[in-house]
């Protein structure tokens, strides 16, 4: 049987839920993906030589401000992917509001750890703004900058923040998080790419035995959405795993 589908009911994200009202911010948050990266941040500390609890919470806090708010505030400035109604004046005020906290709770730790924080305090902010802003023609809107803003750029921070050095463990583990984020793109955007800008899904699947079936926008994320969910769990796992036996050594 050959099924044409138009996907005009196909939610633009697996964890959108109904749109509208307080229901947009929740969106906003992209909280599966935000919670996957801030996990980079834990597992950066947890690889320090000794973990400060303190310093790894406001470094999450951070995080979560300038990823999880401001850079998704700034993306759906940018035509509204996530189908929300928040006006862009109100998108760029969480934005600024956002980053600006992530900048203030940098300001706080570089005068009370090491003033050396200043360099990863404006690499981060630029990151945010260029990235999600397509500044320069989008020049930084790209993969490598995607895996190295929110993969291996989360656990140098937070490795340092710690330990005030970088080491090749590091390195490698900042390495990881960079390829691990490649993949994450490489799916999310296939994903997003039917999601939101497919307009029309034509066709059938004949299997070798001659049984087919029909294709439609759901049959065509269900792969690749399958493994970012199960990645969104595990990376979050992981973090923790590696967590505990930091904690626990003080």
């Amino acid at each position: 049987m050959r099924r044409t589908v138009e996907p005009s009911a196909v939610r633009p994200a697996f964890y959108a839920i109904k749109s509208g009202a307080w229901r947009d911010y929740i969106n906003l948050l992209h909280a599966p993906y935000t919670l996957w990266h801030l996990s980079y941040v834990v597992m950066g500390a947890a690889i320090a030589p000794s973990l400060d609890a303190a310093r790894t919470g406001g470094t999450i806090l951070a995080f979560f401000l300038a990823v999880g708010v401001a850079a998704h505030a700034l993306d759906e400035r940018n035509g509204h992917p996530l189908e929300t109604a928040i006006p862009d004046r109100v998108l760029l005020g969480l934005a600024t509001l956002a980053l600006g906290g992530a900048v203030t709770l940098g300001l706080i730790a570089a005068f009370q750890v090491s003033m050396w924080l200043f360099p990863f305090m404006i690499f981060g902010s630029f990151l945010v703004v260029s990235y999600n802003m397509e500044l320069w023609e989008g020049r930084f809107h790209s993969d490598f900058w995607f895996a190295l803003a929110w993969g291996a750029f989360p656990v140098l921070t937070a490795y340092w923040i710690n330990a005030l050095s970088l080491t090749p463990t590091a390195g490698l583990l900042a390495s990881a998080a960079f390829v691990v984020t490649l993949a994450q793109r490489t799916l999310s955007s296939y994903v997003r790419t039917i999601r939101r800008k497919a307009r029309r899904v034509t066709g059938t699947v004949e299997l070798a035995d001659g049984t087919s079936f029909g294709i439609d926008p759901e049959s065509l994320v269900e792969t690749p959405e399958r493994a970012l969910r199960l990645l969104c769990i595990a990376l979050p796992l992981l973090a923790m795993a590696m967590a505990v036996p930091a904690i626990t050594r003080g």
